[in-house]
């Protein structure tokens, strides 16, 4: 009888009010089944058939036969997701905590990156062509350090003249956050210009080590470490701390928080100051990694949204869920995809995402609203 009352929702939401209980268990475990189908071929692929010369080649040979390759493609994946994580990570805050759809979030990477750079040229005293021999740690943290500042302190401005009033009303609050982005843009445009811009990496981390005969540059591997202390750092903040326990008991449950005396809108600022810190701080790290432009704002915003949809609405583990396998798809598909079907490799991430909610509708570790 414990089982009747979902079966019967299930039954609604699906269309199948004609079927028995047992039919609609099957139904659901389809796209389970699917799932894990298309799972084991994959791991098969890599493993073992790619560039085959009885299959269509690929850009990297499988990982029985060229495991130097596998390798650097997996390292490629997890230290993107890294990256991937310390933007999204700070999305998915002010996302789950006060169910703000940013769209300036991406703005907020770029004007970081843009800051970051100029601050680093500024301390370095070259405008261009500097070398990582001219670049210590102090260029390198600084820089990235009060660009994410700057940019937090401007997301908490823009939340408590725009937002806070707009509480509840999200397309309201959507709209705004467009609108601001749109601004930020062509601000950013006449203030850094349109030609790319790239923040060098400290001298100290620009290395290359070998790996089954496969050159692989250390900087990715300070991205990753980066990557990881913001993940522990936001861990023991959200789970160690009191505002961290207020934090995610606002995401389960607002009205809650408000009834037990906590001041919401501090919590709220704090969040969207830390959420913004965090995009801040990506918006460095990858003016480093692949330089910043115009256009990365909205590619980093799309990054973002895929990867709380795929990990779940106010989950840091789903963030981490997501990034892993956002960052695994680009840089898996591209080598293991035959070599004239690679151009679709960015279909893929679409595919992901489609077969995550078959499963689990709200995200890998979201929670039904």
């Amino acid at each position: 009888m414990t089982d009747a009352a979902p079966l019967e929702a299930d039954k609604i939401k699906l269309g199948l009010l004609d079927l028995t209980p047992r039919q609609v268990v099957l139904v659901r475990k389809v796209p389970v089944v699917i799932v894990s189908v298309l799972i084991a071929f994959t791991v098969v692929w890599v493993l073992f058939l790619a560039d085959r010369s009885w299959t269509t080649a690929t850009s990297a040979g499988s990982a029985i036969e060229e495991p130097g390759e596998f390798i650097v493609t997996f390292l490629n994946g997890l230290t993107l997701a890294g990256l991937l994580f310390v933007v999204a990570s700070g999305f998915t805050l002010i996302f789950g905590l006060m169910r703000t759809v940013n769209m300036a979030h991406g703005a907020f990477f770029l004007l970081a990156a843009y800051i970051a750079i100029e601050i680093q040229q500024n301390m370095v005293g070259k405008t261009r062509n500097i070398n990582p021999s001219d670049v210590s740690p102090l260029d390198w943290f600084v820089p990235a350090f009060i660009g994410a500042t700057v940019v937090a302190v401007l997301g908490v401005i823009m939340q408590q003249l725009f937002l806070r009033w707009n509480q509840g009303q999200d397309l309201r609050q959507a709209i705004i956050t467009v609108a601001v982005a749109v601004i930020l843009a062509d601000q950013m445009l006449v203030q850094f210009g349109a030609l790319a811009q790239t923040m060098v990496w400290p001298k100290e981390v620009v290395h290359f080590f070998e790996i089954f005969g496969e050159r692989y540059a250390t900087s990715r591997l300070f991205m990753l470490a980066i990557s990881l202390v913001v993940g522990a750092a936001l861990w023991l903040w959200l789970n160690r701390t009191r505002m961290g326990m207020v934090i995610r008991a606002g995401v389960d449950d607002q009205d809650m928080v408000r009834s037990l005396g906590i001041n919401v809108a501090v919590v709220f600022a704090v969040a969207f100051f830390v959420g913004s810190f965090l995009a801040g701080l990506g918006g460095a790290m990858g003016a480093s990694f692949a330089g910043a432009n115009v256009g990365t704002d909205g590619q980093w915003l799309l990054n973002s949204l895929v990867v709380v949809i795929i990990g779940g609405l106010g989950s840091v583990k789903g963030a981490v869920a997501g990034s892993l396998l956002y960052g695994m798809s680009i840089a898996f598909a591209p080598a293991y995809l035959p070599a004239n079907y690679t151009f679709y490799s960015i279909i893929f991430t679409f595919v992901i995402m489609a077969l995550v909610l078959a499963v689990r509708p709200y995200g890998l570790y979201g929670k039904e609203e």
